[in-house]
Parts: C-alpha cells; sequence; structure tokens
C-alpha cells in the first residue's frame, strides 16, 4: 500500500472560522491534509511537499497594514491552488492584481454567481441556468472586492458585488472563489473540493478507514516493536479506539490503566471495567486515586491550573504503574487533531491559545515514557468511523465526548468531592431524560456544568438557597465551531424539574445557548 501521507493536502489558514470544515471535506474526499497557520516559514512549505495548496478564508483585509500574506514558497512551487475568500484575495495581492475595500458593497450570506468562462475546475457545474448562463448557489463572508485580476488570470464567475467572483490560471492551476465551498449552502460546494483534489491535483482518494487502520497498525508495531505500551483509558470514545486499535496492533503488549480520579460520571468507573476486561479480552489496571486528585485540586480554581494539576498526576500515576511493568516503555493517549490546534500557538504568536487539553498542552516537560497517538491526525468523525470498523459497538462509539480531566472542568472554581457527588447526580438525570425522549443522538455533546453560586428557591413553604447549575447541549460536525441545540421548552422543563426535586442541594437550573464561537463548547 503506498504511504497514505505521500499525497497530502496543504491548507494555509488565515484564521477563517470554517477553516477545519475545508479539512473535512478534503477528508472526505479521501485525502490527507494538514492546517498550517498563514505565517508557517518557508522551509516547513518545502519539507511538506504538498500534492496541492488551499488558502482559507479569514477575517483581515489584504490591503491593511500587516495583513497576513500567503508565503512565498506557496506562489514558488508547481502544486495547484485554491483560494478561498481571503485566500483569494490574497493571492491577487501578491500576484500584480488589485483588491479594494467596498464597505457598502460587501457579500455576506447566500448569492448568485454568473459562470461566464470554462475552467477546468468548474466545468459543467451548475445549480440553474439563467439568460443562457450556469449559475452556482454560493455562500459568500467578504467586505473588501477583486476589481483587476493579475496577469494570466481568466475571469470566471460574477456576481452582483463581486465582479471577480471566480478566476482562473488554468497553465499555472491556480484557482481563486470568492464564496466558501466548504459550507453546505454552497451547494456545488463539495464538487468543487473534490474536483481539486483528486482531478486538478491528482490524489486518488487514499485516505479511507481501511487504509487509515492499516496505516495506523503498520506504524505502532514499527515504533513499539517488542516493548509494552500503556493506555490511558477514560472510557471515553478517544481512548476507547485507541484500545482497540492498540490491541489489534500489539495485543498482550498493551495494558490499559483506568484512572478513578474521582471526577468521572455516575457509575462510570465500573461500566468501563466491565466493557472492556469483560467484553474486549483487554488487560485494564483499574487505580482509585479519588483522594490524591481531590487533595491535589484543594484551593484551586484557575481552569488552566486545574487542567495542567489533573494532567500531572495523570503521568505521575501512569509511569507508577509502569513501573510494576519493566518492558513497559510507551504511554498511548487518545489525542484527536482538534485537542493539537485548540492547544497550539502559531508560530508567530498570533493564534491564540484557546485552552490546553491535558493529553496534550497538559503533558510534564520531562516523562520517561515515551509518546504514541495513534488518533494524533484524525478528527472526532473519523476517530468514530474507525471505531466501528474496529468492532467497537456503537453504543460506545457514538457516546457524547467527555473531557480527560472529567469532571474538574465542569465544576467551576474549586473542585470537592461534594460538589462532584452534586454534579454527578445532576448529569445523569439529563443524559437519562435525553436517552429517553430519544434525543441523545440528536445532539453531539451533552452535560451539565456545576456553578459556584448560590441562588434563593422554595420548597414547600420553606426558603431554600442552594447550588445551580447549568445544562449544554449543542450541535457540531467537527467540534471546532457549534451552536446551542434547540431543545423542546417542555424537555428542559421537566429536566429542571426533575433534578430540584432529586437532588436537594440544587435549587436552579439555568440551560446554556452560547455558540462556539464566541464561546467554547466546555465551560473552562
Amino acid at each position: 500500500m503506498s504511504d497514505l501521507h505521500d499525497q497530502r493536502i496543504l491548507i494555509i489558514d488565515f484564521g477563517g472560522q470554517t477553516t477545519q470544515l475545508i479539512a473535512r471535506r478534503v477528508r472526505e474526499c479521501g485525502v490527507y491534509c494538514e492546517i498550517h497557520p498563514w505565517d508557517i516559514s518557508d522551509d516547513v512549505v518545502a519539507a511538506f511537499q504538498p500534492s496541492g495548496v488551499i488558502l482559507s478564508g479569514g477575517p483581515e483585509s489584504v490591503i491593511a497594514p500587516g495583513a497576513p500574506r500567503i508565503p512565498d514558497a506557496v506562489l514558488q512551487q508547481d502544486a495547484p491552488v485554491l483560494g478561498i475568500c481571503y485566500g483569494m484575495q490574497a493571492m491577487v495581492n501578491q500576484l500584480g492584481g488589485d483588491v479594494q475595500a467596498q464597505p457598502s458593497h460587501g457579500e455576506f450570506g447566500y448569492a448568485s454567481v454568473a459562470v461566464v468562462a470554462e475552467a477546468n475546475l468548474f466545468s459543467g457545474l451548475s445549480d440553474r441556468v439563467e439568460s443562457g448562463k450556469p449559475q452556482l448557489d454560493v455562500w459568500m463572508s467578504h467586505g473588501d472586492r477583486v476589481e483587476r485580476l493579475p496577469d494570466g488570470f481568466t475571469l470566471v464567475g460574477t456576481s452582483d458585488n463581486a465582479p471577480s467572483a471566480m478566476m482562473a490560471n488554468e497553465a499555472a492551476c491556480r484557482y481563486g472563489i470568492q464564496f466558501h465551498p466548504e459550507v453546505t449552502h454552497t451547494l456545488q460546494g463539495e464538487n468543487i473540493l473534490k474536483r481539486f483534489v483528486l482531478d486538478i491535483c491528482g490524489c486518488d482518494g487514499l485516505w479511507t478507514p481501511d487504509n487509515i487502520i492499516d496505516d495506523a497498525i503498520e506504524r505502532v508495531r514499527s515504533a513499539v516493536g517488542d516493548e509494552d505500551v500503556l493506555l490511558a483509558l477514560s472510557g471515553g470514545v478517544d481512548s476507547s479506539v485507541v484500545a482497540a486499535l492498540l490491541h489489534k496492533a500489539v495485543g498482550k503488549q498493551l495494558t490499559c490503566v483506568f484512572v478513578d480520579n474521582g471526577l468521572l460520571r455516575l457509575h462510570e468507573g465500573d461500566q468501563v471495567m466491565q466493557t472492556f476486561a469483560d467484553n474486549m479480552g483487554v488487560t485494564v489496571i483499574r487505580v482509585n486515586a479519588q483522594d490524591r486528585f481531590l487533595n491535589a485540586l484543594a484551593g484551586v480554581t484557575d481552569p488552566e491550573a486545574k487542567r495542567k494539576i489533573i494532567g500531572n498526576l495523570f503521568i505521575e500515576v501512569f509511569e507508577e504503574e509502569a513501573g510494576r511493568l519493566p518492558n513497559a516503555q510507551w504511554l498511548a493517549q487518545g489525542t484527536i487533531y482538534p485537542d493539537v490546534i485548540e492547544s497550539a500557538a502559531s508560530t508567530s504568536g498570533s493564534a491564540h491559545l484557546i485552552k490546553s487539553h491535558h493529553n496534550v498542552g497538559g503533558l510534564p516537560s520531562e516523562m520517561r515514557l515515551k509518546l504514541v497517538e495513534p488518533l494524533r491526525e484524525l478528527f472526532k468523525d473519523e476517530v468514530r468511523t474507525i471505531g466501528v470498523d474496529l468492532g467497537l459497538p456503537p453504543s460506545m462509539v457514538q457516546r457524547h465526548p467527555f473531557p480527560g480531566p472529567g469532571l474538574g472542568v465542569r465544576i467551576l472554581g474549586e473542585v470537592t468531592q461534594e460538589f462532584a457527588d452534586i454534579l454527578r447526580e445532576a448529569d445523569a438525570i439529563f443524559i437519562d431524560a435525553l436517552r429517553a425522549h430519544d434525543l441523545y443522538h440528536s445532539v453531539s455533546q451533552a452535560f451539565t456544568v456545576f456553578l459556584p453560586v448560590k441562588s434563593v428557591g422554595v420548597t414547600g413553604d420553606g426558603r431554600r438557597y442552594d447550588y445551580v447549575v447549568a445544562l449544554r447541549a449543542v450541535e457540531t460536525i467537527d467540534f471546532m465551531t457549534a451552536r446551542a441545540a434547540h431543545l423542546p421548552w417542555d424537555f428542559l422543563e421537566e429536566v429542571s424539574r426533575n433534578i430540584c426535586n432529586s437532588i436537594p442541594r440544587i435549587s436552579r437550573v439555568t440551560y446554556d445557548v452560547s455558540s462556539k464561537p464566541p464561546a467554547t463548547i466546555e465551560w473552562e
């Protein structure tokens, strides 16, 4: 089998909110891709050896002082280039064309683009025909617009407020589109991206679940050899898929360490042990470390500090367990691509850290164990797909994500056993209700947050002054952007009533309607 990474698309990120969607669409075409910030070095571009390059959209103006620029190496290499929105404008600006600000003629939302010339990338694509010209229904989001194309480019499409909405330089295999093909509102967007990566860039579509599994197994075996591996098993989707993958790759060389840190969901520890030890034949060591974690977290309120404390303690526990296994040299983790993206800052510092993940940014600088992270290149939906192919039950693979630090980052402020116990009960009521009403799989992630405030309530004829929890449910594809789920009002009222009636220490329930961005999915 050819190396899955030999054919790959480089995505240059200019800070667009939908850059990760571009990557997902490319992966759906069966082609490997990576997202890199616009300010990467020319050496990195050259070493990447892309089969093609996609320039993302972004919030800046290409004509503003200090605006993000396309790396010189991208424009000097021979691979095809597709510029999207800001990416198109940056290409025009740097190749000698003209981009102008049009504050009163921006396009945001739906637009119709008339195809006025032939180009390989767009040939035959149409949503309808008007006045003899093919029309494309697209989604726009721009204020500036291209007024003059660079030499060598042909005008391919126009819209009411973008006289140069599509352009092509067939000789150089460079294309630009003012609209966003990665969003579903652009009806031919999937076909445009598929044609670019498969036909224009000549990729073969090797990035399939079977090939991903085979490649991961081969890489793990090559790296690990005859040494033993410890897996940080949380029972969530990512670590469960890693367990199945590593079990297939190295068999009895794998030992899973399940740390019961006192920050798990209701009855989760027993469920994890039963699932893996009893049903999958995987060796699982359960470490009861609740007191150790809660003592370390006493008095700590800062979310980043909590994440790092939990991450460091996890590693300490793993290394202690590794000391009991003379041949254990590797620590496996369920790190996935969004973890890497969110925990990384741009090389120039222009990309801001959102939060560190305990299995990325929370690792101590010095560890005895070597890391193996077979899912590090995958998005969440890719992880779920290969999990099914590996034979995991759908109920496990389709489970909502659970953060590595567990309830430690769903309890705002200081973490105590009392708060954890209250939150566990409330969260179980919410999740059980979602399942009972057949709503669990209609949302991507749902959970309860404990708030460090008290609220006045009434029980019978008496005054009640107790804690507040917030319910959170979101809909998302890639977990990089998300919107609050529109759960039925009657359902939310029922859940609130059940929580307040069942848990005396809770006096009020709220529902979080924030989207990501500007919020994150988790509260901490």
